[in-house]
């Protein structure tokens, strides 16, 4: 068995050597992910790379897996964030449940509720649901969202493209292990999309294109929020003209899509509290 763990060890050594050649900066780490066979191993190494960027390497034997990728590009938490999408646990994220039930009947590994990190036990389960009052967690985060939302409705590119990017910081410093469940599950299914596009407003300083992508951020904030304590009402706001939606802490209408032009174009479709 140790000669045989030797070998493995010294493939995956060799594999991610292959990979840091073809990876700039690279940084190569290994993580313990949950798993069960090939299909397995086919689901977590493509929903963890990205080509030149990340590669991930995982054993089926030793549930390891070797990361390598360019670290000035990307981090372990955010390869193991899709991958805990693609519905497997690491040591970091847990799967929602969901995602996990939904994974063939192959896959469905015995799910251990009290992982380890570094030899320490704790659960994580109980971590996210003994969560601190949201308005603590996501504050930041909410905090940056509104803050774009009134550049956009001033109709400020160059305000809106700055907000967006405090934004995406706010989202990365999120500790998800102190969501509830409710909303750990939620963030996990919106955090792709809520930095796509972040992203794309803050590396614009076109109104229009500031103000399509804002949408869908909108939208994926306003179920996030929808599963949150909030310490103060936020409004769902729609502007029939656009078929969208933002959210606003004043019941007052103020326009995002098309600020002067029609500021007060919209309805209150429902107060979040």
């Amino acid at each position: 068995m140790k000669s045989i763990s030797k070998i493995m060890a010294v493939m995956m050594l060799l594999v991610s050597l292959l990979y840091t050649a073809q990876i700039k900066n690279a940084k190569t780490e290994t993580v313990k992910i949950s798993g069960n066979c090939d299909m397995c191993k086919s689901k977590i190494e493509k929903s963890g790379n990205v080509k030149n960027v990340a590669r991930v390497n995982w054993d089926e034997a030793s549930n390891m897996a070797t990361l390598t990728y360019d670290a000035s590009k990307t981090n372990q938490q955010e390869i193991l964030k899709r991958i805990a999408n693609a519905g497997y646990d690491s040591e970091s994220f847990y799967a929602p449940d969901d995602v996990y039930a939904k994974l063939p009947s192959c896959c469905q590994y015995k799910r251990n509720k009290t992982t380890t990190m570094d030899g320490h036990g704790h659960d994580h389960s109980s971590m996210t649901q003994e969560s601190k009052p949201v308005g603590s967690l996501l504050q930041s985060f909410q905090n940056s969202y509104f803050s774009l939302k009134n550049a956009l409705v001033q109709s400020d590119a160059k305000t809106a493209s700055a907000n967006a990017k405090e934004l995406t910081d706010a989202i990365t410093a999120v500790k998800m292990n102190e969501l509830s469940t409710e909303e750990h599950n939620v963030w996990m299914k919106v955090i792709k999309s809520l930095n796509n596009d972040a992203s794309a407003i803050a590396k614009t300083q076109d109104i229009k294109k500031q103000r399509e992508a804002f949408k869908a951020l909108s939208k994926n904030m306003y179920d996030l929020l929808k599963t949150s304590k909030l310490s103060t009402p936020v409004y769902y706001q729609y502007c029939p003209m656009q078929d969208a939606n933002w959210l606003s802490t004043e019941s007052t209408i103020k326009n995002p899509y098309y600020g002067s032009q029609m500021l007060t174009c919209g309805s209150i479709v429902e107060t979040l509290k």
